[in-house]
């Protein structure tokens, strides 16, 4: 695997961690600011959006720009957006630098995989995706954990002011490691958004949505869960966030070296195992063993599904895969952003700290649904195609010599 790799690596390394290091320090910020957790949770959901609407818009203003260049300035974006959430004197303000920071996070990892896939041959593409989405989860091992140690003890001002220098390393790290890559060219909006009149790639996006949402709609407020539920001491959440970063490590892993194999039945095996663990996670969150190994399977699932549908993406984009690589980074922040809001809902509605964890498993299970479809599709129309090979043409008619 190529060298720069390891840069995009450690780009997804600062902005996974910024993106996850919320959900642990909901609490600390909820009381510094005198609002309800449901309210403190619209900092996920108002960043997932952020990152649903830059996408496509950070990624088309990147066609005018070499790959390289856009990659270096969103990282600058993404220290800007951090720095104003670490200095926000209100809650609006703090919402509003998680939405600049986000606007980058789109785009980096769209672009990125792009990046990633036209590094290595075909047949070992979504182990390069796999591959940078590692600094993703290897976020949550070191840096989430990390992170929230640090807002826990420190402040949660110094933990955004932390991955903020995450980004200046990410941000190095591009400009040192990436080569230099010339702008797209003969790039066109139309032909990149001909991508979304294919159903497969719909299709793909929807199932982004709705798995990895499951995911979220448990995680956001895991730690209330933990801590109200199973009955953790709040400094346990930080070790309760390495075990789930664990699991994202294995299950993205394992995700993008089974992709590459036998993508479908990867899709049908983790979000089957996920629709079946958050469901039971409504059960096992009262007991501390099993909510913590519960946890780390919920991230194992759920981040094996990425390089499949990353993958799944890029392979129906024929020929216009960045903006539709992108959107469907975005497609994971809708999720999030989706199941954190269905999550406080219930939460609010007197449900209960577990009542997110049947949402999750809903959403889960609508997106293993989807897999059968699609793949019913696809057998429908490889089947047509066959069909359409084995008839016999019509025969052409000899020349008549007079």
């Amino acid at each position: 695997m190529p060298l720069a790799l390891l840069a995009l690596a450690i780009g997804a390394f600062g902005i996974g961690t910024t993106e996850f290091v919320i959900m642990g320090l909901l609490p600390e910020v909820a009381a510094d600011f005198g609002v309800t957790v449901p309210t403190a949770g619209l900092l996920v959901t108002g960043y997932a959006l952020g990152v649903v609407a830059g996408a496509p818009v950070m990624t088309v203003l990147g066609t005018k720009v070499s790959r390289k260049r856009m990659l270096m300035l969103l990282m600058g974006l993404f220290i800007a957006g951090n720095l104003l959430s670490a200095a926000a004197p209100v809650f609006g303000l703090m919402l509003t630098g998680r939405i600049v920071a986000s606007l980058a996070h789109g785009a980096f990892f769209g672009i990125g995989s792009v990046v990633a896939a036209g590094l290595v041959a075909p047949q070992k593409r979504a182990g390069a995706i796999a591959l940078m989405f590692t600094g993703l989860t290897v976020a949550n091992v070191v840096g989430v954990p990390l992170g929230t140690f640090i807002g826990q003890t420190a402040g949660w001002r110094t933990t955004f002011v932390v991955v903020a220098g995450l980004g200046v390393l990410g941000l190095l790290g591009v400009a040192r490691l990436v080569p230099d890559m010339p702008k797209p060219e003969g790039v066109r909006l139309r032909h990149e958004l001909a991508a979304f009149r294919n159903a497969q790639v719909l299709l793909a996006m929807a199932m982004t949505v709705l798995g990895f949402g499951g995911v979220f709609a448990a995680v956001t407020y895991v730690a209330p869960m933990m801590t109200e539920v199973a009955g953790f001491a709040g400094s346990s959440v930080t070790w309760l966030l390495v075990l789930f970063g664990l699991g994202m490590v294995a299950g993205n892993l394992i995700g993008g070296r089974f992709a590459d194999r036998a993508l479908m039945p990867m899709l049908y095996l983790s979000l089957g195992g996920l629709t079946l663990v958050l469901a039971l996670f409504t059960v096992t969150a009262h007991h501390k063993v099993a909510a913590a190994l519960t946890l780390a399977l919920i991230g194992a699932l759920g981040f094996a599904t990425v390089p499949p549908l990353q993958k799944r993406v890029l392979d129906h984009a024929h020929g216009a895969p960045t903006l539709a690589s992108a959107v469907n980074i975005g497609a994971f922040n809708l999720g999030n952003a989706l199941a954190a809001w269905l999550g406080g809902l219930v939460i609010a509605a007197g449900l209960g700290y577990t009542a997110p964890n049947w949402v999750g498993a809903l959403l889960a299970g609508s997106a293993l649904l989807l897999a059968f479809l699609s793949a019913a599709l696809q057998r429908r129309d490889e089947g047509r195609g066959a069909q359409a090979a084995q008839e016999p043409r019509p025969a052409t008619p000899e020349p008549v010599h007079l």
